[in-house]
């Protein structure tokens, strides 16, 4: 009767404790004892848990990433150049022993988040027909003391024994956030991250010399600024490879790749999709061919067609529209406002404007879309200027009907902020070179509020010069609710040919 053991043991204990208590025994070190027992075995039971748990976890993992190449990862040709590069240290080990070559230890991938970083180490394990082994950087965080390195311990001894027992030369081991238990250590307190980095820093310096099988970490982290310098220094990580956001060419290629599964309607033009995204990363690419598809199968439609990735471009952007109802006065204040960003931006770049919407999409209750961008990587003080100005323009516009602002431009004044300290740290203002850290705060304010409110007087006077533009197009827009880039363009073309 197994089932019954521990109903039995249950009820048989206290009544034995009663006994003993009853004929005089003193049972204060019967229970003492079975505390310190208890609490033995409760905590072996949760370090053991916790240890089974993670093994699972890696059990899970390492069954094997779907077979994945450099080819059908999109973009980033200059990240896989290198890194293919970096990996033939790997491969080539023969040739490698002839130059006297050390081979590399490690590789940091880094840059935002999106662009790619893991499924490059996924590909880098079947281009050097590795074992691969992966873990995130919290897997290795836990309240109790000695855990952490006790799992990197682990993930080390995983990647040689099933190396060794699949027959392979080489093993990845593949640690996503490595800032978590990279991070800079503080003197001090020893903290639980410092051991576990400690341990990451020992396996690395090969304390175990073993030449085979080789072992190669790849690690991704965000936040590269945050790591300690002793694992970023050569023979650690050894190459540290940026994985930037994707240009046209590359955004068009990922675009294709998350196509192919797809039906695409034949006016379907993936080329001007890759220049509406400019800026996006792989990961929004992605979410944009996947919310184009929804579109279309809402719609029951049989193809997806350049309306529906237009529409997901915007969601991918902003969010979903919303069932927010303003009030006449509200909508009109929205596009009085919208108009303002509008006009500004086909003043200072002609052909600029895409569309002017009152749509509530996410926090926005309107928005101005821009026409594709060029791959742009210098930017000029003019350049920032009209950035600047388009952002203030709003305000300005509202300024001009309601003789006040509203809450609705504090975006666009964190964005002409943002501007404005790029310029001071470029040395693009009065200001002349300097580091910004060692500028008084007062000072900064000062040089801030003057370029502001010059750029915001001259924004200002511009929208003045064309008040009759807001007058013709402003009825269109709240009875439509969208002006496309066209019909906004022929008001702005005929308002201005009407004399003031």
């Amino acid at each position: 009767m197994p089932k019954w053991t521990k109903e039995i043991v249950i009820g048989f204990v206290p009544v034995l404790l009663i006994f003993l208590l009853y004929v005089g025994y003193n049972i204060l070190p019967l229970l003492l004892l079975a505390a310190v027992v208890g609490g033995i075995l409760f905590f072996m039971q949760m370090r053991g848990g916790l240890a089974v748990g993670a093994s699972q976890e890696r059990n899970r993992k390492k069954n094997g990433p779907v077979k994945l190449t450099f080819e059908q990862i999109g973009g980033q040709d200059n990240a896989k150049r290198e890194l293919r590069e970096a990996l033939d240290f790997l491969v080539r080990h023969d040739e490698i022993n002839k130059f006297g070559i050390r081979p590399l230890k490690g590789i940091l991938l880094t840059g935002p988040p999106g662009t790619g970083k893991t499924l490059m180490a996924k590909a880098a394990a079947h281009y050097t027909n590795s074992v691969f082994v992966s873990a995130s950087g919290s897997e290795f965080v836990e309240m109790y003391v000695g855990v952490g390195a006790g799992r990197i311990r682990d993930l080390f001894k995983d990647a040689r024994t099933r190396a060794a027992k699949e027959n392979k030369q080489s093993a990845i081991i593949f640690i996503d956030e490595i800032d978590v238990i990279g991070g800079k250590r503080e003197g001090g307190q020893q903290r639980e991250y410092d051991q576990t980095l400690n341990q990451l820093l020992t396996e690395m310096d090969g304390i175990y010399s073993n030449e085979a099988p080789r072992i190669l970490i790849i690690a991704a982290t965000n936040r590269k600024e945050m790591l300690d310098s002793a694992l970023l220094r050569p023979g650690r990580f050894d190459r540290h490879i940026q994985v930037d956001l994707p240009d046209k060419k590359g955004r068009k290629h990922i675009l294709e790749l998350h196509a192919a599964n797809k039906p695409m309607a034949a006016e379907a033009n993936l080329d001007k999709l890759a220049e509406e995204a400019y800026g996006f990363s792989g990961a929004q690419l992605e979410s944009v061919m996947n919310e184009a598809a929804i579109y279309a199968m809402r719609q029951d439609e049989e193809v997806i067609s350049q309306r529906h990735m237009s529409m997901a471009i915007d969601k991918v952007m902003m969010g979903e529209k919303t069932d927010r109802e303003s009030s006449a006065e509200e909508k009109q204040r929205v596009a009085i406002h919208e108009l303002g960003h509008a006009i500004m931006a086909e003043v200072v770049r002609p052909n600029s404007v895409g569309q002017v919407a009152l749509s509530p999409r996410g926090q926005a209750l309107g928005y101005v879309r821009h026409n594709p961008q060029q791959e742009q990587y210098l930017y000029t003080k003019p350049f920032l200027e009209e950035q600047i100005m388009i952002a203030l323009a709003g305000a300005a516009a509202e300024e001009m009907y309601y003789e006040g602002r509203s809450t609705g431009s504090r975006g666009d004044f964190d964005q002409a902020l943002n501007i404005v300290q790029n310029m001071v740290e470029a040395g693009l203002t009065k200001l002349g070179i300097v580091t910004i850290n060692m500028v008084p705060k007062e000072l900064l304010m000062k040089e801030s509020n003057a370029i502001l409110e010059d750029l915001g007087e001259r924004t200002r006077k511009l929208l003045e010069e064309r008040r009759h533009i807001f007058d013709s197009s402003l009825d269109i827009l709240l009875q439509e609710e969208i002006l496309s880039g066209e019909q906004f363009r022929e008001q702005f073309k005929k308002s201005s040919n009407v004399p003031a």
